[in-house]
C-alpha cells in the first residue's frame, strides 16, 4: 500500500555528492539554475527515513509556507537518505498529522519521490539551496523495519551529506529561527548534544566583575535585603549572594509562533539563605548550559542579575514567593557558580535541603493535595502515553507513565503516574527492581462521598527523579534520613524472585478505577460532556495523536463477544488461539473483525429464539488472511548492527546487561557507583526466545469502505503487560518505550514480542459495539480484572459474575473464582439488545492501529 505524501526538503550548500548517490542522479541539473527557478525530478528508487526533529514555527512561517495557515505549531525536519548519501528535508507542515500520528516515521521507506529544485536564496543562516519534494510515497508494502533491513550494518553517521563537503549542513532547524530542536514527543525534555551536563564554570564578564570579585566567596547582600529594597520601590540592592537550591523545577519551553525568540526556555530554582527564601529563574540559553548540572542542595554564587515581581505574585498563587531573581545572558551577563560541597563554608548559615518521606502506610492517613517524598522499588512501569495539556489549553501534550512502588509497609503498591521531569537520563533507567525517590509528589484521592477510596501521587512542578544506575543516590543528602536507611533495610530482605515473578512493563493501564455505578459515574463527570455519539467518536479518534489516550462514554449495544487466550509461536509473530470462540449476538452483523483465519467457531443468536447454531468461521477473506498469518517461514528479526553510541558501534553481539541485584541498588545508597550499563546484543537467545504473545492483525483503519469499524479486534502488541527480563532491561524499556527519532535507537517493530506477556495476561475479550444514536461499529478490548491479578486488581466489591455485573465492574468478583471463557462467551445471550453505556480508553499507538478498550459498561434503565 502507498501512501501520498508531500515534503519539502531543504540543504546546504551543493557542491559535490557520490557518483552511486540517488540524489547525485536525480537533482544534478542541466547547467547553472538562476536563482529562484525551478525545476523537478522524479526519484523512482527508494529512500529511506533515517532521522525526524520537531521545532515550533515563527514569525517567517507565513513567508515559507504562505498556504498552510491553518496547521499546527509544529514544524518537521528529517533526514532521509539512500543508502550512499544523506539529505536533509524539511516536512511540509500540512504533513504533520502523518508524523503527529507515527505514519510517517524513522525507518520508513519512501518511493516516487518527486523533487523541485529552486536556485539559491539568502537566508539568515545563510546562502542554500531548496529542493521542494512535491511528491512521495511511504511504501508501507516494505515492511515495519524496511530502513534497518536496507541499511543493516552501515555506519549512518559516516554517510556523506548529499552536495556537502566537510560537516555537512547545519543541523539546527530550517525553516524557523530556533537554537535547538525539541523532543519529538513532549516539550518539557532537553534535545540535543548543546545541553551541558556538566558545569560551564562562572560565564565571566571582565567589564563589570574582576578576578578578585569572582573569587570572593563573602556575601555582599541577602535575599532579605533585596526583597526589603525591592518592596520600598528604591534602588534595588545587588551584589554577591550566596544561595542553597532546595528545590528544581522541570523546562519550561514558551516559544510560540507568533514570537522569535530563539531560545525560548526558562527553569525556576528555589533557593534560600540565612534571610529567607527566594525563587532564582534561568532563562534562554543560560538553561541549555546550566540546567543538567545544576541539582537541589548545591551551594550558588550569583551576581549580575535582576529582580522583578515574581509570577506567583503576579497571578495572586503565592504571596510568599514575592520576587524572584532574573539570571540572564545578557542585559547584564548573569555570573553563576557551584561552589563545591567541600568548600562549604559554615559561616555562610545556609539552611539545609529538607525532605519530607512518606511511606504507603503514610499516605493513607494523608489529605488530598499533601506534598511529600516517597522511596520505594518498583515493580511495575507502565507504557508511555500522552495526554493534552490542562495548562496550555489542550494544544500540548504531557508525557506520562504509570509505575508501581511497594515499600513493605502495606499490602497495596503506591501508584505513581509520572509526567516528564526534564531528566531523560534518569526516566530511561527506571525498570522494576528499581529503586526510585521521587520528590514534591503531589497526593491525589478520589472523592471523599466515594467508597472504597483510591489514592495516588503525581508529579509537580518541581518534581525531581532519581534512580538506582543513575549515580544519584549516594550523592544525594536523603540517603542519610531514617525513612530512607529504613527502606534500604527492608529492601535488602526481599525475595529477588518472587519479586521478578511480579514484576511487569508495559502493557494497558488506566488508574483510579471507576465507579461501578452509573450513578456514580456520572457524579465524577462534575459537569463535562457525559456521552457522544459514534461519529463524534469517530472524528476525535481520528485527531488523537501518536500514544495519545483519551477517555469517551458513548451508548451502544453489544453485537458480538469473542475470547482471545495466550497464542502459540509463529516466526512473523504470535498467533491468536486456535480455541477463539465468536458469538454475534444479533443476526446480520458482517464479522469484519475476523482478522485470523485459523480454526474458529461462530454461534449465532436470533433474539427471538434462544436456540444456538454453530457453523464454521471462515469469511470472504479468509486466503489473504492465511496468507498473511502463514506466510513464508523467515527467522525472527534481529536487532541491526546499527552505531547505537560511539562507544557501541562494536560491540553489537549481546543484548545481555549487566547483572543486577537489589543488594547492588540497595549499596547505591552507601558508595558512588558509576554503573554505566551498556546495552548489548545477544541474537542467540533472541533465536531461543522467539515471538512469544498473539496474532496481531493488519493495521485496522480509522474509517475506509472495507473496514468501517474502529478500532483494532485483537490486542496490539503495546496492549499486552510483559514479564520483565532483567538480563534484557535497556532493550525491553527500549522496545516498551515511544518511538525514537534516529534510526541508531529504533528497535524491529517485532522486538516487543521477544518478551514473553506477563503470567498476570490470561488472554482477552472482544465486544463489538453498534452506538445507539447512528449504527457506527467498534471493536472494543475488554481486559477483565480478576483475583490475584496484580496488573489489572478487581474492583474490592464481590458480585455474582454475570455479565452485567463483570462489564459494570471492569472485572471478575474478587471473592470468587471468575468463570471459564467458554463458559462465559456461552452466557453472552445476557447481554442480546441491552442498552449500555459504555466506558471507552482510546489510545493511537501509530501506524493506523487504534487502541479502544472497554473499562465500564453500564446498563442503561428506561
Amino acid at each position: 500500500m502507498l501512501c501520498n505524501v508531500f515534503v519539502l526538503a531543504k540543504m546546504a550548500a551543493a557542491v559535490s555528492s557520490r557518483p552511486g548517490c540517488i540524489f547525485q542522479r536525480t537533482l544534478s541539473s542541466q547547467g547553472n539554475v538562476p536563482s529562484h527557478s525551478e525545476f523537478t525530478r522524479t526519484c523512482r528508487e527508494p529512500l529511506y527515513l533515517i532521522s525526524i526533529d520537531r521545532y515550533i514555527k515563527d514569525l517567517s512561517f507565513g513567508i515559507h509556507f504562505p498556504q498552510a495557515v491553518n496547521s499546527s505549531e509544529n514544524l518537521y525536519d528529517a533526514t532521509v537518505s539512500d543508502g550512499d548519501c544523506k539529505l536533509r528535508v524539511t516536512i511540509h507542515p500540512s504533513l504533520n498529522s502523518l508524523v503527529e500520528s507515527n505514519t510517517l516515521r524513522c525507518g520508513c521507506q519512501l518511493r516516487n519521490v518527486t523533487i523541485s529544485v529552486v536556485g539559491e536564496r539568502k537566508s539568515q543562516r545563510g546562502g542554500c539551496q531548496t529542493y521542494g519534494v512535491v511528491n512521495l510515497a511511504v511504501d508501507l508494502d516494505a515492511g515495519e523495519d524496511a530502513a534497518l533491513d536496507a541499511l543493516c550494518g552501515t555506519d549512518i553517521d559516516a554517510l556523506p551529506w548529499f552536495g556537502s563537503d566537510g560537516d555537512g549542513p547545519c543541523l539546527l532547524p530550517l525553516r524557523a529561527q530556533r537554537s535547538s530542536y525539541l523532543p519529538l514527543w513532549n516539550n518539557q525534555d532537553y534535545n540535543g548534544e548543546m545541553w551541558r551536563d556538566s558545569s560551564p564554570g562562572s560565564t565571566s564578564n571582565t567589564d563589570s566583575d574582576t578576578e578578585e570579585d569572582i573569587e570572593d566567596l563573602h556575601p555582599t547582600v541577602t535575599i532579605q535585603k533585596i526583597r526589603q529594597s525591592f518592596r520600598s520601590r528604591s534602588r534595588v540592592a545587588k551584589g554577591i549572594l550566596f544561595v542553597r537550591i532546595l528545590r528544581k523545577s522541570r523546562l519550561v519551553y514558551y516559544g510560540k509562533s507568533e514570537r522569535n525568540c530563539e531560545c525560548a526556555y526558562k527553569t525556576v530554582l528555589e533557593v534560600a539563605d540565612r534571610t529567607g527564601l527566594a525563587s532564582v529563574v534561568l532563562w534562554n540559553t543560560l538553561c541549555i548550559d546550566w540546567y543538567r548540572s545544576l541539582h537541589p542542595g548545591q551551594l550558588l554564587r550569583l551576581s549580575q542579575y535582576r529582580v522583578k515581581e515574581s509570577y506567583l505574585s503576579r497571578t495572586g498563587e503565592s504571596q510568599e514567593a514575592d520576587i524572584e531573581i532574573s539570571l540572564n545572558s545578557r542585559n547584564p551577563t548573569a555570573h553563576i557558580s557551584v561552589i563545591p560541597q567541600a568548600e562549604d563554608f559554615p559561616q555562610l548559615l545556609l539552611p539545609d535541603i529538607s525532605y519530607t518521606f512518606y511511606c504507603g502506610l503514610d499516605l493513607l492517613n494523608c489529605s488530598s493535595g499533601t506534598t511529600c517524598d516517597v522511596i520505594g522499588l518498583v515493580v511495575s512501569v507502565g507504557r508511555p502515553e500522552r495526554m493534552k495539556s490542562k495548562e496550555s489549553q489542550g494544544a500540548e501534550l504531557w508525557e506520562y507513565r504509570w509505575l508501581q512502588l511497594e515499600d513493605g509497609t502495606t499490602d497495596s503498591p503506591i501508584m505513581i503516574q509520572l509526567f516528564s521531569t526534564s531528566q531523560p537520563e534518569i526516566h530511561c533507567k527506571i525498570h522494576p527492581m528499581s529503586i526510585v525517590v521521587c520528590t514534591n509528589m503531589q497526593l491525589v484521592k478520589t472523592a471523599a462521598d466515594r467508597l472504597p477510596s483510591f489514592q495516588y501521587l503525581t508529579s509537580t512542578t518541581f518534581t525531581q527523579v532519581y534512580c538506582t544506575g543513575s549515580g544519584h543516590h549516594s550523592a544525594m543528602p536523603y540517603r542519610r534520613l531514617r525513612p530512607v536507611r529504613r527502606f534500604i533495610q527492608w529492601a535488602q530482605t526481599v525475595d529477588e524472585s518472587q519479586l521478578l515473578g511480579r514484576a511487569v512493563v508495559g502493557g494497558f493501564f488506566t488508574y483510579p478505577p471507576l465507579p461501578v455505578s452509573l450513578e456514580q459515574f456520572l457524579k465524577s463527570k462534575k459537569g463535562e460532556p457525559a456521552l457522544i455519539s459514534g461519529a463524534e467518536l469517530r472524528r476525535e479518534a481520528e485527531r488523537l495523536q501518536y500514544r495519545e489516550m483519551r477517555r469517551f462514554a458513548v451508548q451502544a449495544t453489544i453485537t458480538a463477544v469473542s475470547h482471545s487466550g495466550k497464542g502459540g509461536l509463529d516466526n512473523r509473530g504470535a498467533v491468536p488461539d486456535p480455541a477463539t470462540q465468536w458469538i454475534p449476538v444479533i443476526p446480520g452483523c458482517s464479522g469484519t473483525y475476523l482478522e485470523a483465519s485459523s480454526p474458529q467457531t461462530s454461534v449465532k443468536l436470533s433474539p427471538r429464539s434462544p436456540r444456538l447454531r454453530a457453523r464454521s468461521g471462515s469469511g470472504q477473506n479468509g486466503s489473504a488472511a492465511k496468507r498473511k498469518l502463514f506466510g513464508s517461514v523467515e527467522p525472527p528479526r534481529k536487532r541491526l548492527a546499527l552505531p547505537l553510541r560511539p562507544t557501541e558501534e562494536s560491540n553489537t553481539e549481546e543484548e545481555a546487561d549487566i547483572d543486577f541485584t537489589l543488594w547492588d541498588a540497595s549499596m547505591e545508597f552507601l558508595q558512588k557507583e558509576d554503573d554505566d550499563d551498556e546495552e548489548d546484543e545477544d541474537e542467540a537467545d533472541e533465536e531461543q526466545a522467539g515471538s512469544i504473545g498473539i496474532f496481531h492483525p493488519a493495521p485496522v483503519g480509522l474509517h475506509t469502505s472495507q473496514c468501517p469499524t474502529l478500532g483494532v479486534a485483537l490486542a496490539p502488541r503495546e496492549t499486552l503487560p510483559r514479564q520483565f527480563h532483567p538480563q534484557r532491561r535497556e532493550v525491553q524499556m527500549a522496545a516498551a518505550g515511544l518511538q525514537p527519532g534516529r534510526l541508531q535507537d529504533t528497535l524491529p517493530c517485532g522486538k516487543l514480542d521477544t518478551f514473553a506477556p506477563s503470567p498476570f495476561y490470561s488472554g482477552h475479550y472482544t465486544l463489538t459495539l453498534r452506538a445507539l444514536t447512528d449504527s457506527v461499529s467498534m471493536n472494543a478490548l475488554f481486559l477483565p480484572a480478576s483475583p490475584g491479578n496484580l496488573h489489572w486488581c478487581p474492583y474490592p466489591q464481590p458480585h455474582s459474575n454475570s455479565w452485567e455485573d463483570i462489564l459494570s465492574h471492569g472485572g471478575f468478583s474478587p471473592s470468587s473464582p471468575p468463570p471459564a471463557p467458554s463458559d462465559l462467551v456461552a452466557t453472552a445471550t445476557e447481554l442480546t439488545s441491552k442498552r449500555l453505556l459504555c466506558v471507552l480508553e482510546v489510545c493511537q499507538l501509530g501506524r493506523a492501529r487504534l487502541e479502544v478498550v472497554l473499562t465500564r459498561a453500564f446498563p442503561v434503565r428506561d
